[in-house]
């Protein structure tokens, strides 16, 4: 058992009160990021580390750096460190499961941050992936209701990739159906990393010979590298998706090179992740973190998971995300003069 949590089951025990205690042996909350490079998960570590700092939590962290070996010695690490409990964005849904055991034998729990973990010990925080596809494939099929369609998933090893990718489907199953629009290219984007999305698309490009209409990607870093792909061609301002709110994404919105990036706010999700890892140290049971729910995996796993809403974001509400704080309009408009609002 965690060094902390049993000196303090024993302070009971004996009747010693343990306020000085625990005033003392402050909680420490480890995360553990897939990949710190992507300028997403800055936003949610301040976020984190906030929640954190209002309960009186220490923050620890590594860096997987991509690796998914790496990430099972970084948690080795975090757990020798003294973590009370851990916030791990997997880097493989598959590979992570040592890691799981690792702290369950250690009685440390475990918030899934963002990407499933397919392991009832561990909970599950992260927004509503199916919904997040739906609403990236419903802006380009409104921007884009015929022709021939590009399908840029994310990583292979992160469940969130096939979450979407559902999603996806659902909207545009009638189209298809109906022979509006035909999907001419798929490809996963290993690592959710832009070159790869680039690569994946340029190749596409020329197995068709430039005819595409629409892109529907996974994510802002793939919509940016098959911005990239399509400007090259001077293609770019067909409709592309995306998700996450980055800042260059929400640029290539008001400039017209993206649809639309569906806005999962970070700080919120950040915040909760942060929240929830210390009421778990604190001896809290899943089921009873307030939004809490039972959620069955594809996989057929129960777990209990928490959903936040995502936003979809296009030309047409851009004043939201800067009106939030989450972007300034100098930031938004930068490079656009005669943009729609607030780059008008």
């Amino acid at each position: 058992m965690n060094f902390k949590k049993t000196a303090a089951a024993a302070a009971l025990a004996i009747g010693v009160s343990t306020v000085s205690f625990t005033a003392v042996q402050a909680q420490t909350i480890g995360v553990s990021w897939s990949n710190f490079q992507e300028e997403r998960w800055k936003t949610d570590e301040a976020a984190i580390r906030e929640a954190l700092d209002a309960a009186g939590a220490e923050y620890i962290s590594a860096d997987a750096q991509s690796s998914s070996s790496k990430q099972l010695s970084d948690i080795e690490a975090l757990i020798a460190q003294g973590a009370d409990a851990l916030i791990i964005l997997a880097q493989d849904s598959q590979a992570i499961g040592p890691a799981v055991q690792a702290a369950a034998d250690e009685g440390i729990p475990v918030v899934g941050y963002d990407r499933l973990i397919e392991d009832p010990r561990a909970f599950y925080l992260t927004f509503d992936n199916v919904e997040v596809g739906r609403m990236q494939a419903r802006a380009v099929l409104e921007a884009a209701p015929e022709g021939n369609y590009v399908m840029i998933k994310g990583s292979p090893t992160d469940p969130n990739a096939d979450f979407l990718r559902g999603g996806q489907q659902e909207v545009l199953q009638e189209a298809i159906d109906a022979g509006k629009i035909t999907i001419v290219g798929e490809a996963y984007t290993d690592g959710w990393l832009p070159a790869n999305a680039q690569r994946n698309m340029e190749q596409i490009l020329t197995a068709q010979n430039n005819e595409v209409d629409a892109v529907v990607a996974s994510n802002d870093g793939t919509a940016g590298g098959a911005v990239a792909a399509l400007t090259a061609q001077g293609m770019e301002g067909i409709p592309v998706s995306g998700q996450d709110g980055d800042h260059a994404a929400l640029n290539r919105v008001a400039a017209g090179t993206q649809t639309v990036s569906v806005w999962k706010d970070a700080r919120d999700l950040g915040r909760a992740a942060g929240e929830i890892a210390v009421a778990l140290a604190g001896g809290a049971d899943m089921s009873t973190i307030e939004g809490a729910e039972k959620w069955t995996s594809p996989g057929g796993t129960e777990l209990i998971a928490k959903f936040l809403a995502p936003v979809p974001v296009t030309k047409d509400n851009l004043t939201d995300v800067v009106d939030a704080g989450w972007i300034t309009q100098e930031a938004l408009c930068q490079g656009v003069s005669d943009g729609p609002a607030p780059c008008n």
